[in-house]
């Protein structure tokens, strides 16, 4: 069984920190209204077609899902922009809700979703705390990778992603105990 690649939007995808008069280089500019959006003026969502095509060769080695408060609406809004297909998505019981210890309040809830097996995830909120709360609560293999929300995911992100996804038997890496 593959290792899950958990994707978060806003930061990895959507560098929503870059300066808002200076669009960062190879991203377009979407206009977005998903359904949790209340403001008068649509979302401004940045998104570089690159990252599909990443996201896609990572595919192969990958299980990939959707880690974001977009839920399934990642799937109308965010997906076929980047050439992704229609992802698993986690359904969060509570968002923004109270967390254990100090973790971000999506940890608690991607080790429910994970359910033992190995994951990978991208988030632009991951802190020390989730890296401890995952290792001492999370039975199997995990690499929690933080993303500057003002940079977006960059060829270093992909390059740890795909080591770290070569080591499963799967792809020809080591044994997992």
């Amino acid at each position: 069984m593959k290792p899950l690649l958990l994707i978060d939007i806003d930061g990895p995808l959507n560098p929503y920190g870059g300066k808002p008069e200076r669009r960062p280089d190879g991203y377009t500019t979407h206009r977005m209204r998903p359904s949790g959006w209340t403001h008068t003026k649509p979302l401004r969502v940045w998104l570089n077609p690159w990252h599909g095509e990443e996201l896609l060769a990572l595919a192969g080695s990958y299980e990939l899902v959707w880690a974001t408060t977009w839920k399934d609406e990642a799937n109308v809004w965010v997906g076929p922009h980047l050439g992704l297909p229609e992802l698993p998505y986690i359904d969060w019981p509570v968002m923004h809700g109270a967390s254990p210890r100090g973790t971000f309040w999506k940890t608690q809830y991607v080790l429910e979703y994970a359910a033992g097996r190995p994951f990978a995830w991208i988030d632009d909120e991951i802190t020390h705390l989730d890296r401890e709360w995952v290792e001492r609560n999370h039975l199997a293999d995990a690499l929690l990778l933080h993303v500057d929300h003002r940079i977006g995911l960059t060829r270093p992100d992909f390059d740890a992603l795909a080591d770290w996804a070569g080591a499963w038997p799967e792809q020809g890496g080591h044994e997992i105990s």
